[in-house]
């Protein structure tokens, strides 16, 4: 913890953007949460008993799982793909976009508690932020109208958005930011990617990320959305027991 401490007062500036980002997730959270409540015509507490503990655990299978990250070969080694959105979705869906921001803030709290950074928290935020905007969609999709029909349709409309996202997210912030923390030029960065993916091209931002991190996160989207539809609605009845 003391390390992880040193690394977030050296990266002060850095930091303080990871949790205004937080803060905006959150308040988007609340809205869509309640606007999907005022259009079903449903009152629910944000945060009953049965919520906040079932938030905990779907937060831990998050970050168990986090941990468990799969090497792609068309992306740098440090671009990994992990099943992590999964629990956070299937929460989502249950107990709406707020949770679902929740349960990611959580994931990544957790992580750091466990693992700390190797990235200066560039990492920590790229998950953070382009899962809630995976996450963030879909269940506020499935939360305006909850049948199988706009399941499908929130998780098609998560995954496209994630990767819109996500790979924009990285081209004007993540990976400027990563090379400057780190003090190396964003050329050496590109390279890496070259070297694996001859799709990226020389020197090619744009390049990078189109054939390295979206790919990354439209195989993400897919295979998250094709799981929580399978296992959703038998899980559903033992999700919301005792709701509260």
């Amino acid at each position: 913890m003391q390390k992880l401490w040193e690394t977030a007062l050296e990266n002060g500036p850095f930091v303080l953007e990871f949790l205004a980002v937080i803060l905006a997730l959150f308040i988007v959270g609340v809205l869509l949460e309640k606007a999907a409540q005022k259009k079903r015509g449903v009152q629910e507490a944000m945060f009953g008993t049965r919520k906040v503990v079932m938030i905990g655990m779907f937060s831990a299978l998050a970050m168990v799982l986090m941990l468990f990250e799969i090497p792609v070969p068309f992306a740098p080694s440090f671009y990994k793909l992990d099943f992590s959105e999964l629990p956070i979705l299937v929460g989502a869906f249950a107990f709406g976009p707020m949770a679902g921001v929740m349960m990611e803030f959580v994931k990544i709290l957790l992580k750091l508690c466990v693992k700390g950074t190797s990235t200066a928290f560039v990492g920590e935020l790229a998950n953070f932020a382009v899962g809630c905007s995976f996450i963030l969609p879909a269940s506020a999709m499935y939360a305006f109208r909850k049948t199988k029909k706009h399941a499908i349709a929130a998780c098609v409309a998560g995954t496209l958005v994630m990767t819109v996202f996500g790979t924009a997210f990285n081209a004007v912030y993540l990976l400027p930011a990563f090379a400057k923390l780190f003090h190396m030029p964003l050329e050496t960065i590109l390279e890496m990617g070259a070297k694996v993916n001859p799709l990226v091209g020389e020197n090619s931002l744009l390049g990078f990320v189109a054939a390295c991190v979206a790919p990354l996160n439209l195989l993400k989207g897919a295979s998250v959305s094709l799981i929580t539809l399978f296992i959703y609605k038998p899980l559903s009845p033992l999700i919301k027991a005792g709701r509260g």
